[in-house]
């Protein structure tokens, strides 16, 4: 009997010990994480201000993506022998330039895909990769501060694609007026006086002509996300045929080091580039003519998913 309440005493005393530890390391573990939490609070603050302070900001980030695929024999699809594949990326690069009196601003964004199909029953098809996305825009926008956010300023963008028709439509913007920055990371440009500079082989479509340009581009990084986003407008004074907007968007969210996913998509009007379209797929044998008044002006749009790396 003395030994049984021996080791029930010796087992009550075990799991009260037990029990305490385990609220110790509980509560060290409570207190190691409030000190991680406050040393992070001072890391934010100190890039807070890194961020704040005037001079060259330069960085990138991007999207890239892709698949390998190889059919044999798979008779439950229509072309039972195949290889297929598919690649591309985008990439968001700045370089920023903010002094007392003055700022300049400059900006890539460059996203490209390419795809392949080769029927391997079929010695006649294009088994070569084929590029399906296909943008380039570079912009650089300087300013002289006339009060705290607002700025006398001059911007040249230019749009065209480089994989296919380069420069065939090319866009090349000019133009000068203010830039608004209502908040950090905003950047809200309106240039009244701009010229849109077209530089294609179809002059009968394309146009340059004097009108507006506005402008609204966001970036921001917030700990492992880094977001961008931009719309550009050109509201020709000619005629709105010749007008034109495109807005991208781009987001990342770093995983592991500079590793995460991205997503990147965009839109576009363009009336130009839609009745271009539309002419070269044009039969006069059974459709009208395409012109400005009867062309169909529908929504251009892309879109990127994949891993993303930050430089």
């Amino acid at each position: 009997m003395k030994k049984l309440l021996c080791s029930l005493a010796l087992l009550t005393c075990a799991m009260v010990t037990n029990a305490q530890t385990l609220d110790e390391l509980k509560a060290e573990q409570k207190a190691k994480k409030d000190s991680i939490s406050d040393i992070q609070k001072r890391v934010d603050a100190l890039q807070s201000q890194i961020d704040a302070f005037p001079g060259w900001k330069i960085g990138a980030f991007g999207v890239v993506g892709g698949s390998l695929s190889s059919f044999e024999n798979w008779y439950s699809q229509g072309t039972p022998n195949n290889s297929s594949g598919n690649f591309g990326g985008t990439v968001n690069a700045y370089a920023n330039l903010d002094r007392e009196k003055y700022f300049w601003k400059n900006a890539l964004n460059l996203n490209l895909k390419w795809v392949k199909l080769d029927d391997k029953d079929d010695p006649t098809d294009d088994d070569s990769f084929q590029p399906t996305t296909d943008v380039f825009n570079v912009t650089s926008l300087y300013g002289y501060k006339i009060a705290k956010n607002l700025a006398a300023s001059a911007l040249m963008e230019y749009r065209t694609t480089i994989l296919d028709n380069f420069n065939d439509p090319g866009y090349l913007d000019l133009g000068v007026g203010a830039t608004w920055t209502p908040i950090t990371d905003l950047i809200v440009v309106v240039h009244p006086l701009n010229y849109n500079i077209v530089f294609s082989k179809e002059d009968t479509v394309f146009e340059s002509s004097f009108g507006s340009k506005i402008v609204a581009d966001y970036t921001r990084k917030l700990g492992p996300v880094d977001f961008k986003t931009n719309f550009s407008a050109f509201l020709s004074y000619k005629s709105s045929d010749l007008s034109n907007w495109t807005w991208t968007n781009s987001f990342t969210y770093t995983l592991w080091k500079n590793i995460g996913i991205g997503f990147d998509f965009g839109l576009r009007g363009n009336k130009q580039e839609a009745l271009n379209y539309a002419l070269q797929q044009y039969d006069p044998l059974v459709d009208a003519e395409p012109t400005f008044d009867n062309v169909d002006n529908e929504l251009q749009s892309y879109y990127t998913l994949g891993l993303s790396y930050k430089f």
